[in-house]
């Protein structure tokens, strides 16, 4: 974990409430995400901290009745602006899952698929593309002498790392990632953990997790939320040494949650 935190915000939630009907599941979120670094949601289950990764890149948009007030900036941009273009809204702010959801088809056309959908054809392009994207994800060791293979195949930390490629073959400038770990053994966790550290460099990261230890390890800021609200915001290691709410404390001492 690095101390330096970058100073312009990629992100910025503003005045954000969401609505599933008429339960309320955010209340007035104002919270900036720094560029080139990690930003962790922390909290219990159900306090909200996936419903508001999932309005980043409008993911909420296939819910029916959902309501959306406030405003989510990317690049200074409100992405719920009326012309807002989903689709390349969704290219640049990319989403990693819970648990890998690898496409039906080989480890190559995995990667190549989005790409072919935003026009390129070339095979010598595409070549490129794919070896990038599995380079930076770490798996290109790994898979280079089966690309024809099924992706089905790998195991499990390995098509979580190949969704991550997936999306970087795109071009991204936001990864979010929705408890990417969970599904997967320590062994693997530490590499995604690993691999997420080196793509901050280039890509500004939001994590949503459960494991407390493990938005310590990786994060630059944390935001701890409750019932919806954003209790507390913060450098990490301040988050977790010395948080200024009583119920921060509470839930990292493990008093509940």
């Amino acid at each position: 974990m690095t101390s330096a935190i970058a100073t312009k915000d990629k992100i910025r939630a503003q005045g954000l409430s969401l609505f599933y009907g008429d339960n309320q599941a955010l209340f007035d979120i104002n919270l900036e995400m720094p560029e080139g670094s990690i930003t962790a949601f922390i909290g219990p289950s159900g306090c909200g901290k996936s419903t508001l990764l999932r309005t980043l890149n409008r993911m909420n948009d296939l819910i029916p009745n959902v309501t959306i007030n406030g405003e989510v900036l990317v690049d200074g941009e409100n992405i719920y602006a009326p012309d807002t273009d989903v689709v390349n809204l969704r290219k640049n702010v990319g989403m990693v899952f819970q648990r890998p959801n690898p496409f039906p088809m080989s480890i190559y056309d995995n990667i190549a698929y989005g790409p072919r959908i935003h026009g390129i054809r070339k095979k010598r392009d595409l070549d490129e593309i794919v070896e990038r994207s599995l380079q930076q994800a770490a798996l290109w060791d790994e898979v280079k002498d089966r690309l024809g293979k099924s992706a089905m195949g790998l195991s499990g930390g390995q098509q979580q790392r190949l969704c991550i490629a997936r999306l970087l073959a795109v071009d991204p400038q936001v990864l979010l990632m929705d408890e990417p770990t969970s599904a997967l053994d320590p062994i693997s966790t530490l590499k995604v953990e690993e691999l997420t550290q080196e793509l901050k460099s280039k890509y500004t990261i939001i994590i949503v997790t459960h494991n407390m230890q493990q938005a310590a390890r990786i994060s630059d800021t944390t935001a701890f939320f409750l019932n919806g609200v954003m209790v507390e915001h913060g450098v990490t290691d301040k988050l977790f040494t010395n948080p200024t709410d009583q119920r921060t404390e509470d839930y990292i001492t493990g008093r509940f949650g």
